[in-house]
């Protein structure tokens, strides 16, 4: 279905960093297995973003589809979850292999569990595999681990993952393809006086209501799941592309800044949602103390805290941690996440960050704390 008589083109909102989402309804079409056929203008466009100096991160579905695909014969004779998870683990070489053979820069692959994501230090080694991997400037690809997952723990569908890794990553956008032109009024497959909806300002009940269910008998998920993701993303200060990821003049216009399809915005910019999450989030009960420099580069809105400006700890905290800085005064100058627990803080303070490895025997950077994870105070504890 095309409707762009009925869509109006609006611009994209700025963007450095985006996670994009591709559903199985793209990359095994009809059932037959995995196809290049809508995953070549895809690619185009995140080679074309990373040309402009733009980040794409890809959270692909499609392992399930193509191991199915590989088993056409066989019948699995395992409970539905272990065949799911076989055909996931079978899948995955192929999957990889189609973005790997559209893309001019490495691949690399990360798949990631419930688990990953709700124990903090896990968490934060996710956070730093994939902002090395930006780094190394390499298309990383990023799936649920469906080999190892069990229902309870799931993530559930790969829209909502997609939500989770752009807050992960600190994304400024999230785009979602799919074989839909957008959200409608109501199910275009069942009215045909359904309408597209350019823009959602807020994620309300109504809009809610109108999200169908699963369109392709090869996806987990549908329009409802889409909105749900979106629902996450806003509520980390990041807006929401829809689009019909088959047509491949809509895919051509994100080249230029445009979409065909439904923007929802974010309720608050990015750094906004970050910023107040960090000044309201629980602090542990210790502190880092450092010095006058440390103090005014801190100060300064964009240093990260490294461990020669620590002059010492006072109370306990783990690494994932919210915690306040003091300066020599003991009066909050800032406060952030912790990438190391307060006893191995004492262990660094005084010390060059080249030293970390030398000092613990391992290392999780050279920042105590990262300047996207760190917000800065004023003299009494409110943000400036």
């Amino acid at each position: 279905m095309s409707v762009h008589a009925e869509l109006l083109e609006q611009p994209l909102p700025q963007w450095h960093r985006a996670v994009l989402k591709v559903g199985s309804n793209l990359l095994a079409a009809d059932g037959d297995g995995l196809t290049p056929r809508f995953a070549k203008v895809l690619s185009a466009f995140i080679a074309a973003s990373y040309a402009e100096g733009r980040q794409v991160v890809l959270v692909s579905s499609g392992a399930v589809a193509a191991g199915r695909a590989l088993l056409r014969e066989r019948t699995a004779t395992g409970s539905e979850l272990a065949a799911r998870q076989a055909l996931a683990a079978l899948g995955q070489a192929p999957m990889i292999a189609l973005w790997q053979s559209l893309s001019p820069r490495p691949v690399a692959q990360v798949l990631l569990t419930h688990d990953d994501l709700r124990n903090r230090r896990r968490y934060l080694n996710a956070r730093a595999t994939l902002r090395e991997l930006l780094t190394l400037d390499v298309l990383t690809v990023v799936n649920e681990n469906d080999t190892v997952a069990v229902d309870e723990l799931k993530l559930g569908d790969n829209d909502n993952l997609a939500a989770i890794v752009a807050a992960l990553v600190d994304a400024d956008l999230l785009l979602i393809a799919s074989d839909v032109d957008a959200l409608y009024s109501a199910d275009p497959r069942l009215d045909p006086e359904a309408m597209p909806v350019n823009e959602v300002p807020e994620l309300t009940a109504q809009i809610m209501a109108m999200a169908g269910g699963s369109g392709s008998n090869v996806g987990t998920g549908g329009m409802r799941t889409k909105l749900e993701a979106a629902s996450k993303a806003a509520a980390a200060g990041i807006a929401t592309a829809l689009f019909n990821g088959r047509d491949e003049a809509t895919v051509q216009a994100l080249e230029q800044g445009r979409l065909r399809g439904t923007l929802i915005h974010a309720a608050r910019s990015r750094m906004q949602a970050r910023k107040y999450w960090l000044r309201h989030a629980p602090a542990a009960a210790g502190c880092i103390c450092v010095d006058t420099g440390a103090a005014k580069a801190l100060d300064g809105g964009r240093a990260s805290l490294l461990p020669g400006g620590i002059t010492g700890v006072t109370g306990e905290f783990n690494r994932g941690d919210v915690v306040e800085i003091v300066d020599a005064n003991a009066a909050p100058i800032a406060r952030g996440i912790s990438q190391y627990g307060a006893a191995e803080v004492r262990r660094l303070a005084g010390c060059h960050s080249r030293e970390i490895e030398a000092r613990l025997g391992y290392s999780y950077g050279g920042e105590v704390i990262h300047r996207d994870d760190l917000v800065r105070l004023g003299a009494i504890g409110v943000l400036p």
